[in-house]
């Protein structure tokens, strides 16, 4: 049960961010059969659908980010002493904490803003799709410091040994 919990939690945004890009699969066969076949369409599912999608890719973003998995150009970097590398590594990671916290900020701005507007057919508040903005830079941001405090261990470690 222990390693059931503990796969779960150290693979939440993949495992939400699958089962969002499911639902909208499996809305949009479903929708295309109804279209086909029977000449009518689900009306909500183009909106639950692309709410899905959007939670689907900023889960999936924070999930990439946690585990490095983003596109990075370091050609440069790697070709820098060890020490070197690990000061120019330690400033980029400095400055995507300052970054992802900023969109974070800008998220919770955005989010309170949407809130009072509905969505088109179903009528929720527009909140609900816009706060995986929240959800997504939050993680990222916490990532962040995880990611910092990881590369100062690295630098506390090497002056010890």
């Amino acid at each position: 049960m222990k390693k059931c919990l503990k796969t779960l939690f150290d693979n939440f945004e993949i495992i939400f961010s699958s089962i969002f890009i499911i639902i909208t699969t499996v809305l949009v066969l479903v929708n295309v059969v109804m279209r086909y076949f029977f000449h009518s369409g689900i009306y909500w599912t183009v909106e639950v659908t692309t709410s899905c999608f959007v939670w689907s890719v900023f889960l999936g973003a924070a999930g990439a980010y946690r585990r490095n998995m983003h596109i990075g150009v370091d050609i440069l970097v790697n070709k820098l002493p060890e020490t070197l590398r690990k000061i120019v590594e330690t400033i980029v990671k400095i400055i995507l904490l300052v970054i992802n916290a900023y969109i974070l900020y800008l998220s919770i701005i955005f989010v309170k803003n949407s809130y009072i507007k509905p969505t088109q057919v179903l009528g929720i508040s527009s909140a609900w799709v816009s706060s995986s903005l929240i959800v997504s830079f939050g993680l990222t941001t916490i990532y962040s410091i995880q990611n910092l405090i990881l590369s100062l261990k690295s630098f506390a470690v090497k002056k010890e040994a």
